[in-house]
């Protein structure tokens, strides 16, 4: 005899999945940065495709492509804010699979959003090493790659996949709108 799970039961599941797997991408992100400095600080690029992409050493103290420079006091209340709306739709998300989605992308987001928070309140700077030389891309890291690639899939998931309806969940109103009633 199966005994199917309550839905507190199933969330806290989710919830759990989630925190397991924002931890492995945090930790994979700051590895990577602890590879970089071992490897690439104060010594000459590395390239892995000739006049294509190569590994660079660059310590950011600004935002995305080394805008805002010296900013952390902002960063962090950024990151913090990001981080709390997160979990707050990941825990009023319902429990079903057409969500499962949303938690994979907004668990990158705050992955990568977090890693470089660490990078920031540990070190003032943010480790990049990632470079497309090519196009002359600005340097990179993998906490980026999980923001950007979280976001750009979160952002066509709900564009294109979600309906009005699959949204109602994150309203702050009180009362629903179907149980609304007029005055008389």
């Amino acid at each position: 005899m199966t005994k199917k799970l309550s839905p507190k039961k199933k969330k806290i599941i989710q919830l759990c999945v989630d925190l397991f797997i924002f931890a492995i991408l945090v930790v994979l992100d700051q590895v990577t940065k602890m590879i970089a400095v071992e490897h690439l600080k104060d010594k000459p690029s590395i390239e892995l495709i000739p006049g294509v992409f190569e590994l660079q050493y660059l310590e950011n103290r600004g935002a995305a492509f080394g805008m805002l420079q010296n900013g952390k006091v902002f960063f962090v209340f950024a990151a913090v804010v990001m981080l709390t709306a997160i979990v707050f739709v990941l825990i009023k998300a319902p429990v079903s699979r057409k969500y499962r989605p949303w938690h994979v992308f907004l668990v990158m987001i705050a992955a990568g959003g977090i890693g470089n928070m660490i990078d920031r309140l540990r070190l003032d700077y943010v480790v990049d090493f990632f470079y497309f030389s090519l196009i002359n891309f600005p340097i990179f890291n993998v906490a980026d790659i999980f923001v950007s690639v979280g976001t750009f899939l979160f952002v066509v998931f709900i564009l294109f996949f979600c309906k009005e309806e699959d949204l109602q969940f994150i309203s702050l109103s009180i009362q629903k709108k179907n149980n609304y009633r007029r005055p008389k």
